[in-house]
């Protein structure tokens, strides 16, 4: 199995031209409104969910998943403001396989809607319901949801852990009804990128032209490869939250999913990195969710440097120890001063600041900051560095 899930990445791989060829609709769909809100103690207010839907815009997401109407009239009348106030990006809502979650749907002015039906036994023996029932529920809604929406998905959840046979089946019969796309959902993100490439391969060898997105948890930390993995083996689209805001280890990462495309696949999913750290920031804040400081794009240390060799080459090429420029995602690049730090560095920064001090100054300098990183176990302020070779100035050493 290893062996054949290998050849199949390196298939993908080598035939990626022909592969964009025929997902130029790739897009990312965001759920942080929905799925991200479903995060335990996280609430929005309508003011929180306008501004993260005009940020939302302004980055270039095409299409957002803005709620559950079932929840309520509050829901539904949050979701119908975000509707009216006239964003750019198709507005999704999400819906159990009931007629009134449909309704609920309606009365918000979405245009389009994605029915959940469990299709996993695990899931199906939890509400007491069968294989058979999902088959025989499916159509009605189906033509139910198309008295109201443009566009109908059917959401397969906990799909990564369905009998195969029985998903192939579903899928075929939600075709039949004529489902615009067919979301595959790995619910509590068991898979990884091996075993992602292998389902995509398999359902869309057996469904071609197909429009299949990708709903990823991250469970195992996998999430973000995972959405890669599906797009690179013929998913559509995925979804994902800002910040990977979600239900127990959170969701699919937008931004991290983008800067992987563009950067390890050469792909542009249509989002403005430069824009992302303001979003970011503000779903955290609205959310009274942090964002971790080593978090890959966003977290406050990924254009952070202390180290003397990395620092030395950085300011030749800031690629030399970043996998891309700092401002292609809306940050620049800083070099901290620590136990790490080499002369060329601190001789930059004391430079910058109007004093040159000797070669075997600096070289002195430097041994006190690392003494005084090792004392304080932590970095140094550009002003600790200016008193110390201030100090040095006076002294005459």
């Amino acid at each position: 199995m290893r062996r054949k899930t290998i050849a199949i990445l390196s298939f993908k791989t080598q035939n990626l031209k022909s592969i964009l060829m025929t997902t130029s609709s790739f897009h990312i769909i965001d759920s942080t409104l929905r799925d991200g809100e479903q995060a335990p103690g996280v609430v929005f207010t309508l003011e929180e969910k306008l501004r993260i839907a005009s940020l939302l815009e302004h980055a270039g997401v095409k299409e957002v998943e803005v709620g559950t109407p079932a929840m309520g009239e509050e829901e539904q009348r949050m979701i119908h403001e975000i509707v009216r106030s006239g964003f750019r990006f198709d507005s999704l809502c999400w819906a159990r396989a009931k007629e009134y979650d449909i309704v609920a749907s309606a009365r918000t002015g979405a245009s389009r809607i994605n029915i959940s039906f469990p299709v996993s036994d695990i899931q199906l023996s939890a509400i007491g319901r069968s294989r058979s029932w999902v088959l025989k529920q499916m159509p009605p809604m189906v033509a139910l949801s198309r008295r109201f929406f443009c566009f109908v998905a059917i959401g397969a959840q906990d799909a990564t852990r369905a009998d195969r046979d029985f998903l192939f089946e579903f899928i075929a019969a939600c075709l039949a009804e004529g489902v615009d796309r067919i979301r595959l959902a790995d619910t509590v993100g068991i898979l990884n990128p091996f075993s992602v490439a292998e389902l995509f391969t398999s359902v869309t060898d057996r469904f071609p032209f197909v429009d299949f997105e990708f709903h990823g948890h991250n469970d195992l930390g996998m999430a973000t490869a995972n959405s890669v993995s599906a797009f690179l083996s013929g998913a559509q689209s995925v979804s994902a939250t800002i910040n990977g805001l979600g239900e127990r280890a959170g969701n699919a990462c937008l931004e991290e999913i983008a800067a992987a495309m563009k950067v390890s696949a050469n792909v542009s999913t249509g989002i403005n990195l430069s824009q992302i750290q303001e979003i970011c920031r503000y779903v955290a804040e609205a959310s009274l969710r942090k964002i971790h400081s080593s978090k890959p794009i966003t977290g406050e240390m990924v254009c952070r440097h202390e180290s003397g060799i990395h620092c030395r080459s950085l300011m030749e090429n800031e690629l030399s120890y970043q996998a891309f420029h700092s401002r292609e995602i809306g940050k620049s690049t800083e070099m901290i001063i620590g136990r790490h730090s080499g002369t060329a560095i601190i001789r930059q920064i004391l430079e910058m600041h109007n004093l040159r001090v000797s070669e075997k100054k600096v070289v002195s300098i430097t041994e006190q900051v690392k003494a005084m990183a090792l004392r304080k176990k932590r970095s140094l302020s550009i002003d600790e560095l200016i008193a110390l070779a201030s100090n040095m100035n006076e002294t005459g050493l």
